[in-house]
């Protein structure tokens, strides 16, 4: 394990961003100095304002495209720099591609040129639209490489194939973490993830936007447990011979997620379904037998406690208060923490 004192530097890019603040504060709390580099383009100063009030923590402005140089000497380096959901990562899709492959190149660079572990941020979005489900690590997935989402899904495969190249060649101790649907505080309301979707459609009183049936599934990992999940994959002993999945998971339809938002928000205005987007997967939950296996871990907090915590943080974000929910007779509303 890395030595908790202030001489242990880590860089996080991405550290403005929504699974990138976590980690920042969480390294922070352990004891690390921080090097919170991003280009702003999708971070908000607003996640990590708070930690400028660490003496370690130093925040870079810069797009991970552009070289990257160091004053000081980084023991770890944390790579989750890039747009990660459609309407984000489809914005510009040439910029996003490159910051997948270019980005990656770079940090893993610095990473060699420092002898610092580097650990990927992939993404379970290198599955595609699976045939295989569960997914497990092995699985080569089923994915359009000229399709809207392939700027996303072609660039973190290109990013995977430059992580495990380097490692083959001993140019840097490298791991791959893939990841699936996250959510929690820090998510932009605009973001376009489902969950922030239809919290934020519910608490502004608006029909909540299910695409298709809303019989395709996802699993939903609160973003505290996939921050213990990095930062054990980043500190095992043994570097793992390949892959690995971070996710939970429980499976959830699509429509299942949308009735627990009503009930947890009833402000909601019904349901309006629309079609579904192009290439969207239809079924998605991690094998995450590997993770158990290699690291001990697995996701402690289930929807049912995670998903108001996230509301209650939305609800403070658009400022509102988030409305109690209905109360049957002889029972008592659960407390949600704020």
């Amino acid at each position: 394990m890395l030595k908790r004192t202030a001489q242990n530097t880590i860089l996080v890019a991405g550290g403005a961003g929504f699974v990138g603040s976590h980690l920042c504060e969480a390294l922070l709390r352990q004891g690390h100095r921080v090097l919170c580099l991003d280009s702003f383009l999708t971070g908000s100063m607003e996640n990590v304002q708070a930690l400028c009030n660490f003496r370690e923590f130093r925040l870079i402005r810069q797009d991970v495209i552009e070289p990257i140089r160091l004053s000081e000497t980084v023991e770890r380096v944390y790579n989750l720099a890039s747009p990660a959901s459609p309407p984000q990562y489809q914005a510009d899709p040439v910029h996003t591609m490159m910051t997948n492959v270019v980005g990656t190149g770079n940090l893993l660079a610095l990473a060699e040129a420092h002898g610092a572990r580097f650990l990927q941020a992939s993404t379970s979005e290198v599955y595609g639209d699976p045939e295989v489900h569960p997914q497990p690590e092995d699985y080569r997935g089923n994915v359009s490489c000229t399709g809207s989402r392939a700027c996303y899904d072609e660039g973190k495969r290109a990013a995977e194939t430059l992580c495990f190249d380097y490692s083959r060649r001993g140019r840097a101790d490298v791991r791959v973490a893939r990841i699936f649907n996250t959510y929690g505080p820090h998510m932009r309301p605009d973001d376009g993830r489902i969950v922030s979707n239809l919290l934020v459609q519910a608490l502004r009183g608006e029909p909540l936007t299910v695409y298709g049936t809303g019989e395709q599934t996802r699993s939903f990992c609160y973003v505290s447990d996939l921050v213990a999940g990095l930062m054990a994959l980043m500190e095992a002993e043994e570097t793992p011979d390949g892959a690995v999945n971070l996710g939970n998971p429980g499976e959830f339809t699509i429509a299942e997620l949308a009735a627990l938002v009503q009930t947890l928000v009833p402000t909601a205005a019904g349901v309006v379904h629309r079609p579904l987007p192009e290439d969207d997967p239809r079924r998605r939950r991690p094998d995450i037998g590997r993770a158990k296996r290699l690291l001990g871990w697995e996701p402690q907090i289930p929807l049912s406690e995670g998903l108001p915590e996230t509301a209650a943080w939305f609800a403070r974000h658009l400022g509102q208060s988030l409305p109690p929910p209905p109360v049957r007779a002889g029972r008592t509303a659960p407390a949600v923490r704020v």
